[in-house]
Order: structure tokens, then sequence, then C-alpha cells
């Protein structure tokens, strides 16, 4: 009895302590909490709430449309985007200031150990300012190019953004890439100069950069220190003076944007929405724009950061939805929900994610075939950027071809596979989808439309089927400091791009412009860049459809015979290069045979490259220790005899280790 009664004493401390904590950090008003004890209390870390208390759902209605507001933080990779939502977590009072609070809205494992951002998250923030409360929807985005698709699903969501720069490193290519989004979107624009902190940091230089390239006043650039959390406050009270409340009707009919969806599987999808019209409750008939299928609202909230079951969501506002959904699919990202029997016009969606690089997938073991399927099945209803279709090997066996949004995107996907489905796997060397036009009407039948798309080089149609070949093109900035720019601008013209423009950001920064064909940059070209120029360049793109090339489908062959898994597509003038490569790597990972493997590399019946692996060779002049010369000649002809005829009857067997050096990423170009 001691002991309990002893429980109870501390547990009214701490609940004590924690509401005095809540009252400091200016929380919510008494509408928002939970009966019997503040929000604050419910989030302390040792979770001495009962599970009655944690359960009572927040009421919404008392936040009007004009103290809302919707945002975004947008920036370059490692220019401090989670590290400023961690400040305004705990500013707002979300959550207790602690030294572990690093990354708060990270997740995934993958994105905590690489310190980068993968999939956008939403917090909702409760801030009283100059006596009003007002709600508070942030949007963590990711900052690398090959998650732009995430930053612009984001912003469909909100009014405005902060735009964070690095005090240190200035404007970067994605800091303009997210700019122009946010632009495109007719957003408000909040600049951040972020790190003032650094010792190298020059916040004056970055204000002129800002002014120079955005055309921003550098008097609205707030300067900061998100992680020693210095002048971070003003940029809550910029948030609520600068960027417009939500333009909506709460009197309407029921219209959410889903810009988001994860996959429980215990629940099923979990949309996230963005109340446009109308208000929406538990156990209302809700129908999609996009799949016309009629759903019952199981659960609904807000995530703070966590999941927070409300009453209701009102149009203005940002939340999450459970309805019954048992595939991703059906959330379909951009579509428009609605009440059952008030059907009303789609919101305008945004353009789905487009696969710019793909690879094959196997398994290391036929046997773990069935294991991978479903560890695949069920990482592709979170990352719906995937896309999978089935292919097989004659070396490798059944696997998958996968479409990514780029190397970064197809590294992260193979990570999670192994940590959160400890799935081992053979991932082949990726390549970018080519377009054929076709030529006579009798193929246009067969294929059913003109233009084909290619994703496996193996099926690349022959020259006399074909009009003419497009590749696909993407429109890159590199921002590099102009002592590098000589080496630079040889590095793109090795690759085929085509100058567009050149602009000095300041005294010392170069932004230029290339149009690339993507399967130049696709594997190692950011790594040339980096090394170029001592890793002060930063390199960006954005998708510019397709242009005619000159392509030629490359076969490789071993004594004659082609290796399917290793057909590759490259431009007529690369041809000899990238031939004489494949070739030379082969030689390495072959093993030696009692006969001459020849290596050769092919553009139709044309030899381009040729490596050879010697025989092992047994010396049958080893018994003769004299004679005539006519005796060792006639053992050698036997001997090159017998090679011959083994040549044509023996198979070269390419082991599975060979293949795997071969067509694996090459991590050390």
């Amino acid at each position: 009895m001691w002991t309990l009664a002893g429980r109870g004493w501390w547990r009214g401390r701490a609940l004590a302590a924690s509401a005095t904590g809540a009252a400091h950090r200016g929380l919510p008003g008494p509408h928002l909490m939970p009966s019997g004890g503040s929000a604050a209390e419910c989030r302390a870390p040792d979770r001495l709430c009962s599970s009655a208390d944690r359960k009572e759902k927040i009421d919404m209605s008392g936040f009007p449309v004009e103290n809302i507001r919707n945002f975004s933080i947008i920036a370059h990779v490692d220019h401090g985007k989670s590290t400023l939502a961690d400040r305004l977590l705990e500013l707002t009072g979300t959550i207790d200031k602690t030294k572990n609070n690093r990354q708060v809205l990270d997740k995934l494992q993958v994105e905590r150990e690489r310190g980068i951002t993968v999939k956008a998250q939403t917090a909702s923030l409760f801030y009283n300012y100059e006596g009003k409360q007002y709600l508070l929807n942030l949007i963590d985005t990711p900052g690398h190019v090959d998650f732009s698709y995430e930053v612009s699903r984001s912003l469909s969501a909100c009014q405005g953004v902060l735009l964070v720069v690095d005090a240190n490193e200035g404007i970067q290519a994605q800091t303009v890439a997210n700019f122009f989004l946010a632009f495109e979107a007719q957003l408000s624009v909040i600049p951040v100069i972020n790190k003032i902190d650094l010792k190298n940091a020059d916040p004056e230089r970055v204000e002129k950069q800002i002014e120079k390239v955005f055309d921003i006043p550098s008097d609205e650039c707030i300067k900061i220190s998100a992680k020693l959390g210095i002048n971070v406050e003003s940029v809550l009270q910029a948030v609520i003076e600068r960027i417009p409340p939500p333009k909506v009707h709460r009197k309407n009919p029921l219209r959410a944007l889903v810009f988001d969806s994860t996959f429980d599987q215990y629940r099923g999808v979990i949309a996230n929405v963005a109340l446009f019209d109308g208000v929406v409750s538990q156990g209302d008939k809700i129908a999609s724009a996009h799949t016309h299928k009629t759903y019952e609202v199981n659960e609904i909230g807000i995530l703070n950061p966590n999941e927070q079951q409300t009453h209701k969501l009102y149009a203005g506002q940002v939340g999450y939805l459970i309805a019954g959904m048992k595939d991703v699919t059906e959330a379909q990202i951009g579509d428009t929900l609605y009440l059952h029997k008030q059907p009303v016009e789609p919101l305008p969606g945004f353009k789905s994610a487009k696969p710019m690089v793909f690879a094959g997938m196997y398994p290391v073991d036929q046997s773990e075939y069935n294991n991978l399927k479903s560890a695949l099945e069920k990482l592709t209803l979170n990352d719906s950027s995937v896309t999978v279709h089935r292919d097989s090997s004659l070396a490798l066996g059944a696997g998958w071809r996968l479409g990514f949004l780029g190397l970064l995107h197809m590294d992260v996907f193979n990570q999670r596979l192994e940590q959160e489905y400890n799935a081992s796997v053979i991932l082949t060397t990726p390549t970018v989808p080519y377009k054929a036009v076709l030529s006579s009407a009798k193929l246009i039948k067969e294929y059913r439309e003109k233009e084909i798309t290619i994703i496996n080089p193996a099926q690349f149609p022959d020259k006399s089927k074909v009009k003419e070949y497009l590749e696909p093109v993407v429109l890159g900035t590199i921002i590099t400091p102009d002592e590098y720019t000589g080496k630079i601008m040889m590095l793109c013209q090795a690759r085929r791009a085509v100058e567009t423009d050149m602009m000095f950001i300041d005294q010392n920064r170069v932004m230029l412009k290339y149009l690339f064909p993507l399967n130049e940059i696709v594997v190692d070209f950011y790594d040339s860049l980096k090394s170029l120029s001592s890793g002060y360049a930063s390199f960006d793109y954005e998708d510019a459809g397709y242009q005619t090339a000159e392509l030629v489908k490359m076969d490789i062959l071993l004594n004659g015979n082609i290796v399917e898994e290793l057909v590759t597509v490259v431009h007529k003038d690369k041809a000899h290069s990238v031939g004489k490569a494949i070739c030379e790597r082969l030689k390495d990972s072959l093993p030696r045979q009692l006969f001459e493997i020849a290596i050769q590399a092919a553009i139709g019946s044309k030899i381009i490259a040729r490596e050879t692996v010697k025989a092992y060779r047994k010396n049958v002049l080893a018994k003769c220790y004299g004679g005539d010369i006519t005796r060792k000649m006639k053992l050698l002809k036997r001997q090159a005899e017998g090679k011959k005829k083994l040549r044509k009857v023996g198979n070269v067997e390419v082991p599975k280790d060979a293949f795997i050096k071969v067509l694996k990423t090459q991590s050390n170009k």
C-alpha cells in the first residue's frame, strides 16, 4: 500500500510540474485540452497520463480560418530544416525541451543514420501571439533533388514557405529549385538565414545573394541559429504576420486534398489531407473523385507530431484520416475527397512522380523470392513513387525491374529493404527510360502505339524498325565557386551537355545551367562534380522531356554467344569507351577455363572492343628433352586442335558473383 501511495504522490507532483511548464510555454486554451489535464501532460515523456486521458479528443472548432497558417520548410540538403522544425516544436510546447531533440520529425531509421529527410512530415503547432491562439500547420520537407516530388506535394497544402539558407554555404542549387517551386505555386516566401553562430558565417553576403537571385529585399531576411535557438521566436511571428490564412469556405460541401499517405498493416491507409472546404467528422460517408469508391471515416485527427484524435476537421486545417482503405493506390496522391451525396469539382492535383532511373532487382538466392516479393509489396505501399515490373534473367533468375526518382532514392529504397525487412538483393547498374518512334504501320498495330518506352535495354528495338530514338534530357543547375568553372565546363562538355545560361551570384560564385542527357549524369556525374570542385559545387536537375539521339544497342558476347543481362544502350560516340570498360571488367571477373574465352562488345555485327581470358595451358613439351623440332610441333598442333574443339563444345558458365561485380552500381566511380 505504501508503494502505491508513493507512486500516486509522485504522479501528482509530475502533473503539477507539467501543468506549470505548459502555462509558461503559452500552450493552447482549455477548449483544446483533454478533460482532466493539459496537452503538455499527455505528451510527457514518462507517459504519466492514463489511457482514458489520452483518448480524449481535441476540439478544433475554436480556430477561425483567420487564425490558421499552413507553411512548409524548404532548403538545400543539410541547411538545417529539421533542426529548425525541432526548435519550432519546442517553442510552441509541442515537445518538451531536451538535448535529445534531434530530427524529431524524421521517423525512418535511414533518415536518422544519413541525417537527411526522405519523407515530408506534418505537425500541428498551437501558438499564443498577442493574446490570440493560432494553429500553425508545419510541413518539414526533404532537401535532395531526388525527393523534389515530396516538396511539390507538400506545397499544395500550404500558403507560405520558410526558405532556409545556410549562412556559411549561401545559396545552393536545390535552394534555387525549391524557391521556384514555391514561386510557381504563388506562395509567400520568408527567407531564413540559418547557422549564424558558425565561425565562417557571412549572413550579409547571403542576404545580397538572396536579393540578387530571388529579388527579395534583404531586410525581409530573418537571421537565426536553429541549433542554439537564437532568434527562432521571430520566425513564428513572421509566419503569423507574413503568411496569409487559407482561402476556404466552411459552409460549402467538403473538399479535401490527399497530399500524402502511409500504410499501417493494422489500420490500413492513413491519408494526410488538407481541407479546402467544409467539415469532416467521424462516421461521415466520403467518396474519392479518382476511384469513385465510398468509405466511412473511422478516425480523424491532427499530427502533433504524433497522431492526436479530434472530433472534427474544419476547412483550412491539415490532418490525417483513416477510412478503411486497404491499399495506398486507393488514396491516390492529389485525389479529392468529398461527402458521398455532395459531389464537388475536384481540386487540381499535381503531376504524379515520374521514374527517372530503372534498375533490375533480384534475390541473391532464388529460394528468397517470395520473401522479397512480400517485402517489396509492403515497402512500395509506403513509397508510391517506385514502379515495379516483373522481370527474369537467365543468369540471375526471377526478379523485378524497378523505377526510381534518382540514385539516392534507389539507394535509400535498398537500405530500407535491408533494415526493415532483412532482405539482401542484387541491384543491377541503373539505366534510363528511352523512347522509340516506330516506322511501320504493322509494328504500330502490334504495339498499339506509335511511340514505345523502353525500360529494359534487352528489349531495345532494331534500327530497321524505328524512325528515330529519343533519350530523356534534364535541365541541370550547378552553383560553384568561380575558380572551378573551367574544370566543370569541361566535365559538362564531356557529358554531351549544352550550356543554356551562366550568371554570377556574387563576386566569387557562378550559377551554370546545362541541358544534360539523363544517362550521362545518372551514375557518377555528381561524384565527379564534387571531386573536381573539392566538394563546393552543388547540383540540381529537373525533367526537360526527350530529344532525338543517335543511340545504339550494344551486345556483350562470350565466345560468340550474347549475354542478355549485359546488353546496354549507349550513344554512338561513346560506344567504344563503354564497351571497352565492360569487357575489361568482365575479364577481371570471369574465371579461367581450359579454353580461351573471347569477350567482345558488338553493335549489330560489328565488334568494337575485345578482351581475351587466356586458357589454362598444360606444358605438353615437358617430356621432350631433345630430338627433332617436328616432334615438338606435332605435340603443340595436337594440343591446339584439342583446345579448338573444346572451345566449340565448351559452354562459358558465368558465375553469379561475376555478374554481381559487373552489374552492380560501381561504388568506386
